[in-house]
C-alpha cells in the first residue's frame, strides 16, 4: 500500500499541475512562457509540479475582482460550442434547405420511376 502511494501521489501532483498549467491564461503564467512550464512539469516529475504551484502562476485575485473563469468568458476569441455561433447556425439552415430541395427532387424522381414501372407492367400484362 505504501509503495503504491509513493508512485500515485507524485503522479497525481503532476497531473494536477499539468492541467492547472494548461487552464491558466498566458498572461497569468509567471517567469516563463506557458509552453516552457508544461515541459518543466512533464520532464522534472516531482520538482516541476512543485515549482509550478509555488512560482509559476499568479495566485492572487486578478484585478477588478474577476475570477479566471469570468476572464475567459468575457474575453473569448472563439465560439465555445457550434450552437453559440450564429454563422454556423445560419449555415445549418442553408444546408437544411438544400437537403430538403434534394429530397423533393428524389421523391419526384421516385414517383416518376414508379409510374413508369406500373405502365410497363400494365403494358406487358395486356400484351400477353
Amino acid at each position: 500500500m505504501l509503495r503504491a502511494l509513493i508512485y500515485l501521489l507524485p503522479l497525481a501532483l503532476t497531473i494536477f499541475a499539468f492541467i492547472d498549467c494548461l487552464n491558466t491564461p498566458e498572461d497569468e503564467a509567471r517567469h516563463l512562457p506557458k509552453i516552457a512550464w508544461v515541459f518543466i512539469i512533464l520532464l522534472f516529475w516531482i520538482v516541476g509540479p512543485i515549482v509550478w504551484l509555488a512560482a509559476g502562476k499568479v495566485r492572487q485575485a486578478p484585478a477588478g475582482g474577476r475570477t479566471p473563469s469570468e476572464w475567459h468568458r468575457n474575453h473569448r476569441r472563439q465560439w465555445v460550442a457550434p450552437d453559440d455561433n450564429p454563422d454556423f447556425l445560419k449555415s445549418l439552415k442553408e444546408e437544411n434547405k438544400k437537403d430538403e430541395a434534394l429530397l423533393k427532387d428524389w421523391e419526384a424522381d421516385l414517383r416518376r420511376r414508379e409510374e413508369e414501372l406500373k405502365r410497363r407492367e400494365n403494358g406487358t400484362e395486356g400484351a400477353s
